[in-house]
C-alpha cells in the first residue's frame, strides 16, 4: 500500500474511532439495537475509514493543485470580465457536484429538487465571484459580511417560517468535501497574486462568502414558491440476518453514489481539461499528479458516501427517535455535545481547512489547535440544538443574537482569523452533518413530537454558526500573545535601519558597548 495513503487511513481512524465507540456504547446502555443493524453499522465506519483516507489523499495530489492554480491564472488575465465569469461558471459547476446538496433537495419535496440544486449553485456562483473581487480590491471581509449578513436576516422577515431552517442549513452544505478543498485553495492563489503585506489574511474569507449566496437564493425561492410542508421520509435500517445480507445492502446503494460522484466529478474534469488547453499551465508530470488524485479522490467519496448512507442514517434516526421519546430526553443534550465533540474529527473537509491553516500561518495556527477550537464549536452547537428541538425555541432567536456576536468580533480579532473563523462555519456542516447529525435530529423530533420542518432543519445552521464565535475567541488569545512580540520586532527593525543596537536584556550593558567600542579607535 502506498506509504502516504496509509498514513491517511491511519489518520481517519483515528478520527472515527470515538464517534464509533459512543455509538456502540449508546447502543448497549440507552437504545438497544439489532444485531444486523450494528453490524451495518460497523461495516459504515470502516468504509468511512477508508474514503477518508483516499479522499484526503485525493485531494492534497488534485484539488488543491487545481484550485490554486487556477486562481493563480485567473488574477494574471487582464480582463475583469473573464475573472468574474469563469469564478461563477466554477461556482456553479462544484456545487451542483456537491453530494450534500443531493441528500438536502431530496428532503424538501415541496420544492423541485432541481429547482433547489440550481437556486444554491447560482447563489454559490454570483458570491464566489463577489468573494473573488473583494480579494482582488482588498475589501474587508468584515464589511461584506456586516452588509450580506443584514440583508439576510432582514429578508428572512419575509421568507415562510418553516422554510428558514432550510435556507440557513443550504449554506452549510454547500460547502462540503468537493467544494472545500477547491475553494481554499483558490483563495491561495488568487491571494498569492498580491505582493502586499495584507495578502495572506485574504487568502480566507471564499468560503464563507460562498456560505452567504444559498442563504439568500434559497430565501427568495422560499418566498416565491410559498411551500407549506415537507413530506420527509423516514431511514429505516434493512432487516438483516447473515453477514451476505450486509454485503449485499452496501452492494445495492454502491451504484446510486458512484453515479452521483462520476458525474460531480465529471463537471469538474470537464472545466480542468478546458482550462489546461487554454491556459497550458500545467506540465505532463503535473497532470498525470491531478489525474491520479482525481481517481483517489473518485473513490474515496463513493467508499465514504456509502458507508455513511446507508451504515449512518438509519442508526441517527433510530437512536434520536428512541432516546426522544424516552422519559430521560434531556440526556439528548449532553449526549449530543460528546457526540458533536467528536464528530467535527470525521469531517474530510476539515482536514482540508485545518492544514490549510497551518500552512498559511507558517506553522502559528497548528491543526490540533483548529480541531480544539471546532470540536468545543461543534459540541456546543449540538447541544443548543437538542435544546431547541426539546423546547420548540425557534431557530430565529438563536441564530440573530449568535450571528450579531460573531460580527462584532470582527472588528477585534486578526483579520486573518475572520475568514478562518467564517470558512470553518461552513467546512464543519458536512457529510457527517448531512448524513448523521441531520437523521439524529429528525429522530429526535419524532419521538418529541415536534415539528420537523421547524425543529429538525436548522441543525446545520448551528454547526455553521459556533465556530464562528470559537474560532474568533482563539483569535483574540492568539492577538495578544502575538503582539507584544511584533512590538518587539518592529523596535529591532527600526533599531537597525537607524544604526544601533539594541538588547532588551540589559541596558545598562548596552551603553557601555557602545562607548566602549567608540573609544577603541582612539587607543589604536
Amino acid at each position: 500500500m502506498n506509504k502516504v495513503l496509509k498514513e491517511k487511513i491511519m489518520e481517519a481512524f483515528s478520527s472515527v474511532l470515538p464517534i464509533t465507540v459512543i455509538v456502540l456504547v449508546i447502543s448497549v446502555f440507552l437504545v438497544p439495537m439489532p444485531a444486523g443493524t450494528i453490524l451495518m453499522f460497523m461495516v459504515g465506519a470502516a468504509l468511512l475509514i477508508i474514503g477518508m483516507g483516499f479522499f484526503s489523499l485525493g485531494a492534497d495530489m488534485a484539488m488543491m493543485p487545481m484550485g490554486e492554480g487556477i486562481g493563480i491564472q485567473l488574477t494574471r488575465s487582464k480582463s475583469l470580465f473573464l475573472i468574474l465569469f469563469i469564478s461563477f461558471i466554477m461556482g456553479v459547476i462544484i456545487t451542483i457536484a456537491e453530494p450534500d446538496l443531493q441528500v438536502l433537495a431530496r428532503l424538501v419535496p415541496s420544492v423541485p429538487p432541481m429547482a433547489l440544486i440550481l437556486t444554491v449553485a447560482v447563489g454559490v456562483g454570483i458570491f464566489l465571484l463577489i468573494a473573488v473581487l473583494r480579494t482582488l480590491l482588498k475589501i474587508p471581509l468584515s464589511v461584506l459580511l456586516i452588509i450580506f449578513y443584514i440583508i439576510v436576516f432582514g429578508l428572512a422577515w419575509f421568507t415562510p417560517a418553516n422554510f428558514i431552517p432550510v435556507a440557513f442549513d443550504s449554506g452549510g452544505v454547500t460547502t462540503g468535501p468537493i467544494t472545500v478543498p477547491f475553494i481554499l485553495a483558490m483563495g491561495v492563489g488568487v491571494a498569492s497574486i498580491r505582493s502586499d503585506k495584507n495578502s495572506q489574511d485574504d487568502s480566507f474569507g471564499l468560503v464563507a462568502l460562498c456560505s452567504v449566496g444559498p442563504i439568500l437564493a434559497v430565501m427568495l425561492l422560499g418566498i416565491f414558491y410559498h411551500p407549506t410542508g415537507a413530506n420527509i421520509a423516514s431511514h429505516v435500517a434493512p432487516h438483516v440476518e447473515t453477514s451476505r445480507d450486509v454485503v449485499k445492502s452496501f452492494v445495492r446503494e454502491l451504484p446510486i453514489y458512484t453515479k452521483e460522484v462520476l458525474t460531480a466529478l465529471g463537471a469538474i474534469v470537464v472545466f480542468f481539461v478546458i482550462f489546461q488547453i487554454v491556459s497550458r499551465r500545467y506540465k505532463k508530470h503535473q497532470l498525470v499528479r491531478i489525474g491520479v488524485g482525481f481517481v483517489y479522490t473518485f473513490i474515496g467519496l463513493v467508499v465514504f458516501l456509502t458507508g455513511v448512507n446507508v451504515g449512518f442514517i438509519p442508526v441517527g434516526q433510530l437512536v434520536g427517535s428512541q432516546l426522544g421519546a424516552a422519559p430521560f430526553r434531556w440526556i439528548l443534550v449532553p449526549l449530543g455535545m460528546v457526540i458533536g465533540y467528536f464528530i467535527v474529527a470525521a469531517e474530510p473537509a476539515v482536514h482540508v481547512l485545518n492544514k490549510q491553516v497551518e500552512e498559511i500561518s507558517s506553522g502559528a495556527i497548528s491543526q490540533k489547535v483548529m480541531n480544539r477550537g471546532l470540536s468545543i464549536g461543534m459540541a456546543i452547537a449540538l447541544g443548543i440544538t437538542m435544546v431547541r428541538i426539546l423546547t420548540g425555541i425557534h431557530l430565529m432567536w438563536i441564530l440573530i443574537p449568535g450571528y450579531a456576536f460573531a460580527l462584532i468580533l470582527t472588528f477585534f480579532v486578526p483579520k486573518i482569523f475572520t475568514g478562518i473563523a467564517f470558512d470553518s462555519g461552513g467546512v464543519c456542516s458536512g457529510p457527517m452533518t448531512s448524513t448523521f447529525l441531520l437523521p439524529l435530529a429528525m429522530g429526535t423530533c419524532e419521538g418529541a413530537g415536534r415539528d420537523l420542518m421547524l425543529n429538525a432543519f436548522g441543525i446545520v445552521a448551528m454547526v455553521a454558526m459556533t465556530p464562528l464565535i470559537i474560532i474568533q475567541l482563539l483569535g483574540l488569545v492568539y492577538g495578544r500573545r502575538v503582539k507584544p512580540a511584533e512590538v518587539a520586532a518592529e523596535a529591532v527593525l527600526s533599531a537597525e535601519a537607524a544604526g544601533e543596537i539594541i538588547e532588551f536584556d540589559n541596558e545598562t550593558d548596552n551603553e557601555t558597548d557602545v562607548s566602549d567600542s567608540e573609544e577603541e579607535p582612539a587607543h589604536e
